[in-house]
């Protein structure tokens, strides 16, 4: 199969996964001149007001545009921490404590959550077939059988099984796809309260990360099961479409056709 290029990437995504939302490519700069060269060759747009980093992804996944954030553009403690923008405070720490049973615990739960190393100095999403650079993430916004079909054709296509996914007491959509970066391993994983309501989650959409390096593998192993099955459904082998909503092989589910309903006695 020939190098896709992530524009097609995209539209076989969309198409046989039937995905509502672009897949969003995620860009860690570490690099000035990388930065720099960004900046200078490629259109984005910057949040007029500070925003969680799931609210920026609405503009990737919604509204198929790139944007870019720095420290000054991010308004949400809890990414700051991830993105290695803020230190773990005091404070950081209390505002966990609705999740746990007390200050100790908030204290372990936020230290171990993913956090990126070295200086960051700014984060792009841009829908998948926009990206300017190899993506560092490909984080999904997805109903529950196309999580499963993303995962399951990542784990085929790299050879690894089963899957270990990594959730945190909030910090979804952030922390989630850091430990993506981190480990260079897939990530399922569902949307914190913060997540939910901040970043329009409320059609209880689950998050999969996949690796930038492993999203051509993927797709080929999507497009390798669709030719030798006919269809890209795991649900129903042959079937185009990858969450059919009813039971296999079930005795229950049969149709006959019915007599003409006899007529009227006069």
């Amino acid at each position: 199969m020939n190098a896709m290029s992530y524009g097609d990437m995209q539209k076989v995504l969309m198409d046989e996964l039937r995905l509502m939302h672009y897949p969003i490519a995620i860009k860690y700069f570490f690099d000035q001149a990388e930065l720099d060269a960004f900046k200078a060759e490629k259109e984005y747009y910057l949040p007029a007001k500070a925003l969680t980093f799931c609210q920026a992804e609405l503009g990737a996944r919604m509204e198929g545009i790139t944007v870019l954030m720095g420290p000054e553009q991010l308004g949400c403690s809890n990414a700051k921490c991830g993105f290695g923008w803020k230190e773990i405070d005091a404070a950081e720490i209390k505002g966990h404590l609705k999740y746990v049973r007390d200050l100790e615990q908030a204290e372990k739960f936020v230290r171990s959550k993913p956090r990126l190393s070295g200086k960051l100095l700014a984060v792009a999403v841009s829908p998948l077939a926009d990206t300017m650079f190899a993506p560092d993430v490909v984080h999904f916004y997805c109903d529950n059988m196309q999580a499963y079909h993303l995962v399951v054709d990542w784990m085929a296509a790299l050879d690894k099984h089963p899957l270990r996914p990594n959730m945190t007491i909030n910090s979804a959509a952030c922390a989630g796809n850091v430990h993506v970066f981190n480990t260079g391993e897939a990530n399922v994983f569902l949307a914190c309260s913060g997540s939910y309501n901040a970043g329009k989650t409320e059609r209880g959409e689950i998050n999969v990360g996949i690796p930038g390096a492993d999203i051509g593998k993927v797709v080929a192993q999507l497009m390798a099961r669709k030719e030798a099955t006919g269809g890209a459904a795991l649900t129903r082998s042959g079937h185009p479409f990858p969450g059919a909503d009813i039971c296999k092989n079930c005795p229950l589910i049969v149709f006959k056709k019915g007599k003409a309903p006899a007529e009227a006695d006069s």
